[in-house]
């Protein structure tokens, strides 16, 4: 068997699971705060059913997935010796972001569990958006492996940005 491509395939797991996490987890987080709008009778059923959720969530998905990730991960780095190449430097910046990212949503999650809400569902869909930005970037960085691939990677960001924002004004319009 090739070590480097069960490394190779469960880091891609690893990969999916995080971020499908992450994503999944910064929406529970805006329904929560949502939910802080509802009558109390709907809040006092729906506060601590997110609450559960999200610490699901992160116990059996987002948190074993980042282990994963960073696993599978450095196995890749060793096989391929990764540090000896440009466009490595910039995929290991990335990656102490998504680290950020990641120590930042767990921070939200245990203040929302205690009852702290400082993000607005506004604000939380923003942050939403920074793990699309840092996943496309380090996803071009590495397919591309060159230091200009996380370039690459907000171009298509915004590029989608573009046409799913024309797609919304279209539809928005459509139904006025």
């Amino acid at each position: 068997m090739d070590a480097y491509a069960w490394a190779k395939a469960l880091h891609l797991v690893s990969v999916i699971s995080l971020f499908a996490g992450l994503f999944y987890s910064v929406r529970l987080f805006i329904y929560h705060v949502e939910a802080l709008e509802k009558p109390e009778h709907e809040r006092a059923v729906l506060i601590p059913q997110y609450t559960l959720m999200e610490r699901r969530l992160w116990l059996a998905i987002v948190n074993p997935a980042l282990i994963g990730t960073t696993v599978f991960g450095l196995w890749l780095m060793w096989q391929i010796h990764a540090w000896t190449q440009p466009w490595f430097h910039v995929k290991l910046a990335l990656l102490f972001l998504l680290f950020g990212y990641h120590g930042i949503c767990s921070r939200i999650r245990k203040q929302l569990a205690r009852g702290v809400f400082k993000w607005s569902s506004k604000s939380l869909r923003l942050w939403n958006e920074a793990a699309t930005v840092l996943m496309f970037s380090i996803v071009f960085t590495a397919v591309f492996k060159r230091p200009v691939g996380a370039g690459y990677g907000l171009i298509a960001v915004a590029v989608l940005g573009l046409i799913g924002g024309a797609v919304f004004v279209l539809t928005r319009r459509n139904k006025n």
